[in-house]
């Protein structure tokens, strides 16, 4: 396991030394924008981290800065096709977010939403050293989780435990201190595809960045549209985006699934242009401005004027209804909710307590998206917007920006992954033999 987290250490060193120098940049690579933070940390504020006396945007520790999007180039379904493109993307975003934070920035925490995430649930268990559980027995713990087979080509994103079991006592969010003989813990893995990070991080390094972090855009929105209650009784999060829709589902404040639908409002776009014969640009504003999920008795008799420069007069002066245009866009966002519905089935949604769906991103802004939902994925559907922090701009606090907040929460306080937790070195030649033994007995 530990060559497994090796990389994520080392993103884990460069975050702590940028929380040092007191400025962290997030940034979040999507397929039709790409959006900069900049964070300045306050510790006097993060001392207050667990005071609930105190509002909850003096307990965030951090302030933003400085902020900057721009249209992005060169990325698809989330992840790098043209690196040079992408690359003055990503300079033009964080270099505006530098000039208003006045403030240079060496590091930053990156969110995308592609590379094929998959999850993963590891179980490992060990006897309590000395009857009271203490650190070096929680590290033993997460060591002992088997590694599943990720596959030639995966890489390690995410690693946190979201359940300890002491002595047949469920439920225990942190057994330091406590009696017991066995302890058992459940990790939640979270792998991507390695040439997809490995793109992002040589495109980031490309603009003379270090990346502090590196994460999923789905698990990044959930953790800024959800709030407390939905995340402790069991929700899912849909990040609708421009080229891929994000599924994440919490429980007990844990990630226990994340994966992604290779299609988002861009498909929506291209379907508007294609049904309508129009140009991208304007299929994209017509879709904006006049789009639906569904219909009503007075979409027939609202008419939408195409326009056109072709020079044919018959051509460029043409009119649809509302009604058409719906008509267009409701079998591609049925299609999407449908892979979703597929999704949550996999990862027993249908078993959390709550069961609420909240629906976030820039495609989640389309009028009567919620509704259609609702009739697909269960009765418990909302619209989601990104928790306010301190300093974010009014124009940056809508759905679309839900991944860049959450981004900006994580970066500040991530969750706890096993490669924060240090195991001792003389458990290493022992795992082995430990394991070989377990299977003996399990087998025979």
């Amino acid at each position: 396991m530990t060559d497994a987290y090796a990389f994520q250490r080392e993103l884990a060193a460069n975050r702590n030394d940028a929380l040092q120098r007191g400025v962290l940049a997030v940034l979040d690579v999507g397929t039709s924008k790409i959006g900069c933070l900049v964070l300045r940390m306050d510790t006097a504020m993060r001392d207050f981290s667990d005071d609930f006396a105190v509002p909850f945007a003096k307990r965030q520790g951090f302030r933003v800065v400085g902020a900057a999007t721009t249209r992005s180039r060169g990325v698809r379904y989330g992840e790098v096709q043209t690196m040079g493109e992408t690359e003055r993307a990503v300079r033009t975003a964080v270099q505006a977010a530098q000039k208003m934070a006045k403030a240079r920035v060496d590091h930053v925490v990156v969110a995308f939403g592609g590379g094929a995430p998959r999850s993963y649930g590891l179980a490992g268990a060990v006897d309590v050293a000395d009857e009271i559980v203490d650190a070096t027995d929680v590290s033993r713990v997460l060591y002992d989780c088997d590694q599943p087979d990720l596959g030639h080509g995966r890489q390690v994103l995410h690693a946190q435990p979201v359940n300890f079991v002491l002595d047949g006592r469920t439920g225990l969010s942190d057994p330091s201190g406590q009696v017991g003989r066995e302890l058992a813990a459940d990790v939640h893995l979270i792998s991507s595809d390695q040439d997809a990070v490995h793109n992002i991080l040589r495109c980031v390094e490309r603009c003379d960045l270090q990346v502090a972090g590196l994460t999923t855009a789905s698990y990044m929105s959930a953790l800024s549209s959800l709030v407390e209650d939905e995340q402790e009784l069991g929700s899912a999060c849909i990040d609708f985006g421009g080229g891929s829709t994000g599924v994440s589902v919490f429980v007990k404040k844990h990630l226990i699934y994340s994966d992604v639908v290779r299609l988002g409002g861009d498909h929506i776009t291209s379907d508007i242009s294609m049904g309508l014969q129009i140009p991208m640009p304007l299929a994209e504003r017509i879709k904006t401005l006049f789009g639906g999920a569904m219909a009503t008795g007075m979409d027939d008799r609202e008419m939408i004027d195409l326009g056109g420069e072709t020079g044919d007069w018959e051509h460029d002066r043409r009119q649809v209804s509302r009604s058409e245009l719906i008509g267009i866009i409701r079998p591609r966002i049925e299609e999407i909710l449908e892979e979703v519905h597929a999704r949550l089935g996999a990862a027993g949604f249908e078993h959390l307590p709550s069961r609420q769906v909240v629906l976030t991103g820039g495609a989640s802004q389309m009028p009567g998206l919620d509704g259609l939902a609702a009739r697909l994925l269960g009765q418990n559907v909302r619209l989601g917007r990104p928790m306010r922090v301190q300093g974010l701009p009014q124009a940056a606090t809508g759905p679309a920006f839900a991944s860049a907040v959450g981004l900006a929460l994580h970066a500040a306080d991530p969750h706890q992954e096993c490669w924060d937790f240090d195991v001792p070195p003389e458990d290493y030649s022992a795992q082995p033999l430990k394991r070989a033994l377990r299977w003996f007995k399990e087998n025979w």
